[in-house]
């Protein structure tokens, strides 16, 4: 049986504020003709503004989700209401409706299809938890260098994108030699364009968080920092060849080179049960980006997730923050490998076993680090890939406070988190942070009946 999630867990999968207000109005037993539960599903029959009512179902281990309303959000209001009354008292466990049955049957038969395409394809790719992962060749990583018409369209973008980093450590010179009191956020911007240009995308995202730096407290000191990792990046790569595999693929990464899904699918996997940490949304160039943060229970590995959806379509919903999922994740090859694609999920899914239940226990809250193993291993991570900008920490045994937790301060753009200081009440706790070079930002915390609370 799946450990019922919290409100703020199910608040959380709304794609918009309006979906969590009118999910809400919807949580209500007077409006549900029929609802229940087996050990994973989650259905209800619910009255709507037409004449049929609408057929809500909630796979709960992926999540899941069906309706037939008409709505084009997902979840819609109807999903998100019916999961409201399942984690307030709770539904009665009966047997699944035909419709329900049949839909959760035809999701069993795509699964089998695809694990069997899966194992087809990637032959004796998974690896246990704690094994070491298999990664591609750097040419994999790099684009190839190899014949034929693909190796010299990518031999010219690296010849472009040298002449493009060249010009990069040039104009670094010259900003160190002015002094940075004439540092010029016009002069990034077209910086940034003329990365673009040289089809280094990685290095001028990296150029472009410049003009953030400006107007906090310490930026010079700020600003040198990041342009000494835009002259490091520059460096390595014209010296990649020289570099250990594993640093060589970060850096053709962070330039801007990509590395196929297939590709990394296609490598090892890591297999784990993944506590959900926390997960952040923004918007990009026309598209958004979700990021989700987890960390192995065995292995202790971080990793992040990241999906992105077009205008008006909600980002993936799959990962619950609050949750621990019995999963397969393929890792983008790296020297400090974080990023990565979940491979294949395994039964049961989307929440914690519990005490007593068939399987393995697992504790409510997940395996956590003192602040010194914490920086310790922010540290390690940073020796693999120094332009990493962001991990994530479970930290135990800390008393949160308004300006930092750990002697660690809070990101500046973070609001006072007063709600994991209200949690504390002056307590130690645990807390799940996402670290960056410029602070802690919190994702989760647990209190002291092992109740996880969103942050």
């Amino acid at each position: 049986m799946i450990q019922r999630w919290s409100r703020d867990q199910v608040l959380a999968l709304a794609p918009d504020a309006s979906s969590r207000t009118a999910g809400q109005g919807v949580a209500s037993p007077a409006r549900w003709m029929l609802r229940g539960v087996t050990d994973d599903i989650v259905f209800g029959t619910c009255r709507g503004s037409g004449a049929r009512p609408y057929h809500t179902c909630v796979d709960l281990d992926e999540p899941a989700y069906l309706c037939s309303c008409p709505s084009r959000k997902v979840p819609c209001k109807h999903v998100l209401g019916l999961l409201l009354l399942w984690s307030g008292e709770g539904l009665p466990e009966v047997p699944l409706p035909p419709w329900a049955a049949e839909w959760v049957g035809q999701r069993i038969t795509r699964a089998e299809a695809r694990a069997a395409r899966l194992d087809a394809g990637s032959g004796s790719g998974t690896v246990e938890s704690g094994a070491a992962d298999v990664t591609p060749s750097v040419p994999a990583a790099s684009g190839g260098r190899g014949p034929g018409p693909a190796g010299v369209v990518e031999s010219a973008r690296q010849a472009r994108v040298a002449i493009g980093l060249t010009d990069l450590e040039r104009w670094l010179a010259d900003q160190v030699r002015q002094g940075l009191a004439a540092a010029d956020p016009d002069d990034w911007h077209g910086l940034s364009k003329r990365l673009v240009d040289a089809q280094a995308p990685g290095a001028a995202g990296i150029a472009g968080r410049l003009a953030y730096v400006l107007g906090r407290d310490g930026w010079p000191s700020r600003l040198l920092a990041e342009y000494a990792l835009l002259h490091l990046l520059v460096v390595a790569y014209r010296r990649r060849d020289e570099l250990p595999a594993d640093l060589a693929r970060t850096v053709m990464q962070r330039v801007g080179f990509t590395v196929n899904r297939d590709v990394v699918l296609a490598g090892a996997r890591v297999r784990d049960v993944w506590d959900v940490l926390g997960r952040r949304d923004e918007e990009l160039d026309r598209v958004s980006a979700r990021r989700v943060w987890l960390r192995g229970r065995d292995t202790g590995r971080a990793a992040l997730v990241l999906t992105f959806a077009p205008p008006g379509q909600a980002p993936d919903a799959s990962f619950v923050p609050g949750t621990a999922i019995d999963a397969e994740l393929a890792f983008y090859p790296g020297a400090s490998p974080v990023r990565a694609i979940l491979a294949h999920r395994h039964s049961p899914l989307g929440g914690l076993l519990v005490e007593g239940e068939p399987g393995r226990a697992l504790s409510a809250v997940p395996p956590a680090l003192t602040p010194e193993e914490a920086l310790a291993e922010v540290a390690g991570a940073l020796a693999g890939d120094p332009w990493i900008d962001s991990w994530p920490l479970v930290l135990a045994g800390v008393v949160p406070e308004a300006g930092q937790v750990a002697g660690l301060p809070w990101h500046p753009a973070e609001p006072v988190p007063w709600r994991l200081i209200a949690l504390s009440g002056g307590h130690p706790v645990t807390v799940a942070v996402e670290w960056t070079p410029d602070g802690l930002r919190p994702l989760s915390a647990w209190d002291e009946d092992g109740r996880v609370v969103l942050l």
